[in-house]
């Protein structure tokens, strides 16, 4: 057999960096295979990339088996890889893995047609909480001197709240095949946001993974507790409000039918007031179905009109003219820009890409044209504090800041504290907003509940006026 395959190269038969057996004269360039083991047939050299602890980049060629192998020799050398190029024989082995795939049992899934089968096995899309302490938990592994790929396979084992054990496996098994960290993010959008990538990606280029993953931990931290107590202010009022109108709906329903009956009884002359609350039940008992199909319509009218341009322009132009929610809405607006911005800026991603993702970030379409405009007059070589002014969306807080900024060259600081200013101003916003909507509510609560008080009590005075009468 070693006769059929005849002499191969030698830079096809090295191990660890070595001809083996070493040449003696130099002048042989080829050898008889059948003098050497098959494993070393199978030999392959990979380019690499990698960064020393001290930021420095290294790039070179080594041998090995597969990428696994050359990652985790780097690893030993103390290097962060950063890109090993495809070997040799990666086709075979991807051919393999695939046979072994294709050849798994199926799922008793795989019986359900396919629309319900996708809906079940979507991927939910973590809180900002859960991704915050998958991003710690990634960073404290690191942070202790576990390599990439090892750190990778612990949080695999894991199975962090939120996130599967699933997401870190691939992410280890892309990392091990030679992507970097944030390519291998980058193919799961749902778990990590354009934000988390491009922030791994500056965090890689500088050598200071560690320190942008904790950075990001505390971001995601942050805008956790605002949302938290933007959900908690709202907790409250909406519960009174469901609850209030479910009495409502009660009394329409099993109440009311009950004191007709009695009223009907007497045939006493009603009130104007329980005539109108009779003429209302009635009504809601007759034509519910078209009421239903009035609020249906009304609502898919609303979603369609929201879903072109005009519309959502409209729309979220009325959000932040609402006379309590707009102001909390827009104090949101402005401590999330200035965050996303801040923290993109101070890990080194370039300003056009962080605007660019910020404005991807931002719910309302309005700000969102605002800041395209403000990235296309900063590609022209303009400030960022001009166009953001000329807007007249922005408060003018945040562009006396950003242009202190701009002067002594520190921008993300200033960003910094434009964040810090509006997140304190939406605790305190949101404060405001709870002492005044609870009383509120409890006032029109109490109105509705007054007048069907006061419709049943008239009749009922009315009715023991006209028995004394025929008395």
């Amino acid at each position: 057999m070693a006769d059929e395959l005849g002499e191969m190269p030698v830079r096809d038969l090295v191990f660890g960096g070595r001809v083996w057996p070493p040449e003696e004269d130099g002048r042989n360039t080829t050898f008889p295979v059948r003098r050497f083991s098959p494993f070393y047939a199978y030999m392959a050299q990979f380019s690499f990339k990698a960064r020393r602890r001290s930021g420095e980049v290294v790039e070179g060629t080594m041998d090995g088996n597969d990428r696994s192998a050359v990652l985790s020799q780097i690893e030993r050398m103390g290097m962060f890889p950063v890109a090993v190029s495809d070997a040799r024989g990666g086709a075979a082995v991807a051919r393999a893995s695939a046979s072994t795939t294709s050849s798994a049992p199926k799922n008793s899934s795989t019986l359900l047609p396919p629309a319900l089968r996708a809906y079940f096995n979507r991927q939910r899309k973590p809180s900002l909480s859960e991704l915050a302490n998958y991003t710690n938990q990634l960073a404290n592994l690191l942070n202790a001197g576990m390599p990439l790929v090892s750190a990778l396979n612990s949080m695999g084992s894991l199975d962090t709240k939120g996130i599967p054990g699933e997401v870190s496996k691939r992410l280890k098994a892309d990392v091990t095949e030679g992507r970097s960290l944030s390519d291998a993010m980058k193919k799961q959008p749902v778990i990590f946001t354009e934000l988390y990538v491009n922030m791994v990606r500056a965090g890689e280029s500088a050598g200071s993974l560690v320190d942008v993953l904790r950075r990001m931990a505390e971001h995601y931290v942050r805008f956790a507790e605002l949302k938290s107590k933007f959900t908690s202010a709202m907790i409250y009022p909406a519960f009174i409000l469901t609850l209030g109108v479910g009495i409502m709906i009660f009394f329409m329903t099993f109440m009311l039918p009950k004191f007709m009956e009695i009223f009907k009884e007497f045939n006493a002359q009603l009130p104007f007031a329980t005539q109108m609350l009779v003429a209302f039940g009635e009504f809601a008992g007759k034509w519910w179905w078209l009421v239903l199909g009035i609020l249906i319509a009304t609502a898919i009218i609303v979603k369609r009109y929201a879903g072109t341009e005009a519309g959502r322009r409209k729309i979220d132009g009325l959000k932040l003219q609402a006379p309590v929610l707009g102001k909390i809405m827009k104090i949101n607006l402005y401590a999330q820009f200035s965050r996303t911005l801040a923290t993109l800026l101070k890990n080194g991603v370039p300003v056009l890409t962080a605007l660019k993702i910020a404005e991807d970030v931002l719910p309302n379409r309005l700000l969102k044209e605002a800041i395209a405009k403000t990235r296309e007059e900063v590609t022209d070589g303009k400030t960022l504090s001009q166009p953001l002014a000329r807007s007249n969306l922005f408060p003018q807080l945040m562009i006396d800041l950003v242009r202190i900024g701009e002067e002594t060259g520190d921008v993300p600081a200033a960003l910094g504290n434009v964040a810090d200013t509006y997140e304190n101003e939406l605790k305190t916003a949101i404060g405001v907003m709870m002492s005044l909507i609870q009383p509120v509510i409890i006032v029109v609560m109490a109105m509705f509940v007054g007048v069907l008080l006061y419709s049943l009590l008239s009749a009922m005075f009315a009715i023991t006026s006209s028995i004394g009468t025929r008395r």
